[in-house]
C-alpha cells in the first residue's frame, strides 16, 4: 500500500512537510522510502523554483531543503546555482527561505563538511540583506554553524581558543567579531572561495557584482591576518572591481581594502601596492585603481606600523611616473586620497615627508581642471600645515621653497608648454604669496632660462601671464621684501626686452603682447623705483615705442598705457631729447582704428605735456610744440564730441607750456573748423592764464 502512495506527487508533499519541519506518522518508514526516491524530485523542483508566484517559490525551496537533507545528499551541486539565484529574488520571503535552508544544511547535512566551501558563501551573502529579519536570521544560523564546528573540532582549536580572544587593533568599530569557529571555517575554505569570487565580481549582472563585493567584505572580516597569503589575488580582484560603474560595488570593495590595511602588515602589502603604482597591474583597466586601493588600505592601517614606511610611500607618490603621468580628474582625486590617508593616519609623523607630500599636492593643483578638485587639494595643503603646527600655508612654503625651486630647476632645460613643471611653478609662485619674494635669487635664474627667446613660445607666453598677475600685486608677492629692485636689471634687460624684439609671425606677436602686459604690470605694481626706471629708460623706451606700430590692437593699447605710466613715474625727470622722441610716435595713434587706443594715446600726450618742466626750453623746442599743437587742433574738430572734450583738456595742459604759441595756432585754425566753440573755449582758457600771470 505504501508503494502505491509514493508516486512523485506524494513524494513532493512529504518533502514539503519535512522542509517545513512537520513529521507525519510513520516518519521513519516514509523517510526510508523517501531516501530511495528523493533524487527523482530534484529536476521537477528546480523547474518550479522560478515560478511566478512567490509562495510557490518558497514552498519549492523548503521542499528542496528536505529533498537534499533526507535524500542521498549527492544532488547538492544540482540545486546550489538555483538557490543562489533566489538570493536576488524580489520577495523577502523567498530570500529568507533560502537562508533558512542553507543554514539548516550547514548544521544538519550529513556530508556538510564536503560542501562547506559551497554553502558558506550563500549564508554569508544573506548577512548583508536589506531586510533586518533575514540578515539577523542568517547571523544566528552562522553563529550556530561556527559554534557546532568549534565543538566538533575542539581538540584542533584548543590553542587558538586560548590565545585568539582579543580582536586585532583597529578592528572595525561597531562590528561584532565572529566566533572562532566561524573564522576558522572561512580560513580553511578561503582558497576555494576566492577564485570563484574573483570571477563573479566582474559578472555582467550588476546585482551579482554587488552581492559578491559584499561577500568579499564578510570573508575578509572572518579571515583577518590569513588574508596575507591570498594578497596577490585579493589586490587584482579589488583593482578590477574598483572600475565598476556601480557605486555599491566600489564602496564595498574599498571597505574590503581597508580591512587589508587592518589585518596585513604594511611591509607585505606595500611591496605589491607600490610596484603596481609605477607599473599598473594588467588586471586593472584603469591606472587610478591601484591608487584607490592604496588609499583605502592606508586608511585601515595603524600609525605605529605605518610610520617606518612613510618615506618609501611618499617617495613613490612623488615620482613623475606616478604623480605626473596621468591628468584625468579621477586619477588625481585618488592621488589626493592617498595623501589625505597618510595625513589622517600618521598625523605629526608626516613632518618627515612634508616636502614630498607638498610636491604631490602642488602637482594635483597644477594638473587639475576641476575647481572642486583644486579646492580639495588646497584643503589638503591646509591639513599638511596643521599636522606640523604651522600657522599658515605661507609658512609651509617658506619651509620648503628652497627645495621646491631646486626641484623645478633640475628639469627646466626640457620644459615645454605641456610640461607639468611649468604649471607647478605657477602654483608655487601664486600660492606662496609673500614667500616667493624671499627667494628671488633662486627664482630669477629659473625665469631667465624659461623666458629665453629660443625656448618654446607658448611656454613663455604662460610664464609672462603668471608674472603679470604677480607684479600687479608686487608688494605682496615678488617685492614682499623690497628686494625686487636688486634683480630689476636682469628682469628688464634679460627677460622682458629680448622678448619685445620684433619677429615675424603670429606666435612672436603673441609673445610681444604678453611681454608688454608684463611690463605694464611691472610699472603699475610699484615694484620698480623711479630712479631705477630712469636708469633703464634709454633702453626701454625704443622697444615700447616700436610696439605702438604693432598689428595687434591689444599690443598698441598696452604700449600706450605703458608710456603713460612711464611718464607719470619719471616724465619730469626725462631729458628733453628723450621726451621729444616719444610724442611723434604717440601722435600717430590719434589716427588709430581703435577708439580705445586713440583715447589712451590722447591721455598719454596730456601726460607728456605735463612732464615738460623747467629743463624743457619751450623756445628752443618750439618746432616740436608747433607740430604737436597743430595735430591736436586737427582732432579738436573730430566728429566725436568725446574726442573733442579729451583733446581740449590736453591742449589746456599744453597752454601752460607755451601759451603764446598755442594762441597763435588756435587763431590760425579757428575759422577753418566746423564749429569754433572748442577753439573759443581754449582761447578763453589761455586768456585767463595770462590774467593770472599779470
Amino acid at each position: 500500500m505504501l508503494h502505491g502512495l509514493l508516486d512523485n506527487r506524494n513524494l513532493l508533499g512529504l518533502a514539503l512537510q519535512l522542509g517545513q519541519g512537520h513529521h507525519p506518522p510513520h516518519t521513519c518508514t516514509y523517510t526510508e522510502h523517501f531516501h530511495m526516491q528523493a533524487e527523482s524530485l530534484v529536476k521537477p523542483l528546480m523547474q518550479t523554483v522560478s515560478h511566478q508566484h512567490s509562495r510557490v517559490r518558497v514552498s519549492t525551496i523548503e521542499a528542496t531543503g528536505a529533498v537534499i537533507q533526507y535524500g542521498t545528499g549527492k544532488n547538492v551541486d544540482d540545486v546550489l546555482s538555483h538557490l543562489a539565484q533566489r538570493l536576488f529574488d524580489d520577495s523577502p520571503q523567498v530570500r529568507k527561505a533560502v537562508t533558512v535552508v542553507v543554514g539548516d544544511w550547514l548544521l544538519h547535512l550529513r556530508d556538510r563538511y564536503s560542501y562547506f566551501h559551497k554553502l558558506i558563501p550563500l549564508l554569508l551573502s544573506s548577512l548583508s540583506d536589506d531586510i533586518p529579519e533575514i540578515s539577523q536570521r542568517a547571523a544566528e544560523l552562522w553563529r550556530q554553524t561556527g559554534a557546532l564546528w568549534e565543538q566538533e573540532n575542539e581538540d584542533d582549536l584548543k590553542d587558538k581558543m586560548d590565545f585568539l580572544l582579543t580582536p586585532p587593533d583597529l578592528y572595525p568599530a561597531g562590528v561584532a567579531r565572529p566566533g572562532l569557529g566561524c573564522r576558522e571555517l572561512v580560513v580553511r575554505n578561503l582558497s576555494n572561495l576566492l577564485p570563484a569570487l574573483a570571477r563573479d565580481v566582474v559578472d555582467w549582472v550588476a546585482g551579482t557584482r554587488v552581492k559578491t563585493a559584499q561577500l568579499l567584505y564578510a570573508l575578509l572580516l572572518h579571515a583577518e591576518d590569513h588574508c596575507t597569503q591570498h594578497l596577490q589575488l585579493l589586490l587584482s580582484t579589488l583593482y578590477r572591481a574598483c572600475n565598476d560603474p556601480e557605486s555599491d560595488v566600489v564602496t564595498n570593495c574599498l571597505r574590503s581594502a581597508k580591512l587589508l590595511g587592518t589585518f596585513v602588515s604594511p611591509e607585505v602589502f606595500l611591496k605589491l601596492l607600490l610596484v603596481h603604482l609605477k607599473t599598473p597591474s594588467s588586471s586593472s583597466s584603469s591606472p587610478h585603481t591601484p591608487l584607490m586601493v592604496l588609499a583605502a588600505v592606508l586608511g585601515g592601517c595603524s600609525r605605529e606600523l605605518l610610520k617606518p614606511h612613510l618615506q618609501k610611500i611618499a617617495d613613490t607618490l612623488v615620482q613623475p611616473d606616478v604623480c605626473q603621468e596621468y591628468q584625468q580628474a579621477v586619477y588625481l582625486d585618488q592621488l589626493l586620497s592617498c595623501v589625505d590617508a597618510l595625513l589622517s593616519v600618521c598625523e605629526k609623523d608626516c613632518c618627515s615627508v612634508s616636502l614630498q607630500l607638498l610636491q604631490v599636492l602642488v602637482t594635483v593643483q597644477s594638473l587639475s581642471t576641476e575647481p572642486q578638485l583644486t579646492d580639495k587639494a588646497e584643503q589638503s595643503v591646509v591639513s599638511l600645515c596643521k599636522v606640523q603646527g604651522l600657522a599658515t600655508v605661507a609658512d609651509l612654503y617658506r619651509q620648503h621653497m628652497d627645495q621646491l625651486l631646486q626641484w623645478l630647476s633640475a628639469s627646466q632645460k626640457t620644459w615645454t608648454s605641456y610640461s607639468p613643471q611649468r604649471l607647478q611653478l605657477q602654483v608655487i609662485a601664486t600660492q606662496s604669496g609673500p614667500v616667493i619674494g624671499e627667494f628671488l635669487p633662486l627664482l630669477m635664474p629659473l625665469l631667465q632660462n624659461c623666458l629665453d627667446p629660443e625656448r618654446d613660445p607658448e611656454m613663455r607666453l604662460h610664464i609672462f601671464t603668471m608674472l603679470s598677475k604677480l607684479l600687479l600685486d608686487a608688494t605682496h608677492t615678488l617685492d614682499s621684501q623690497g628686494r625686487f629692485c636688486e634683480h630689476l636689471d636682469v628682469f628688464l634687460l634679460e627677460l622682458l626686452l629680448p622678448n619685445l624684439v620684433w619677429k615675424a609671425g603670429r606666435t612672436a606677436a603673441a609673445i610681444r603682447t604678453s611681454a608688454l602686459c608684463c611690463l605694464l604690470a611691472l610699472l603699475q605694481g610699484g615694484a620698480i623705483p623711479p630712479s631705477q626706471l630712469l636708469a633703464v629708460e634709454e633702453r626701454l623706451s625704443p622697444q615700447v615705442l616700436s610696439a605702438l606700430e604693432e598689428d595687434s590692437q591689444l599690443s598698441r593699447l598696452l604700449a600706450c598705457r605703458s608710456l603713460s605710466t612711464l611718464l607719470k613715474l619719471i616724465g619730469p625727470s626725462l631729458r628733453p631729447d628723450a621726451l621729444n622722441n616719444i610724442y611723434p610716435e604717440v601722435l600717430k595713434r590719434l589716427d588709430d582704428s581703435s577708439e580705445e587706443v586713440r583715447g589712451v594715446a590722447l591721455r598719454a600726450l596730456g601726460l607728456w605735456l605735463a612732464s615738460l618742466g623747467k629743463d624743457y626750453n619751450s623756445q628752443l623746442y618750439s618746432q616740436h610744440l608747433v607740430v604737436l599743437f597743430q595735430q591736436l587742433l586737427l582732432h579738436l574738430d573730430d566728429p566725436d564730441s568725446r574726442v573733442q572734450d579729451t583733446v581740449l583738456e590736453v591742449l589746456k595742459t599744453g597752454s601752460g607750456v607755451h601759451p603764446a604759441l598755442l594762441k597763435q595756432e588756435v587763431e590760425a585754425v579757428r575759422d577753418k573748423q566746423r564749429t569754433p566753440v572748442y577753439c573759443d573755449q581754449l582761447l578763453q582758457h589761455i586768456h585767463s592764464l595770462r590774467k593770472d600771470t599779470v
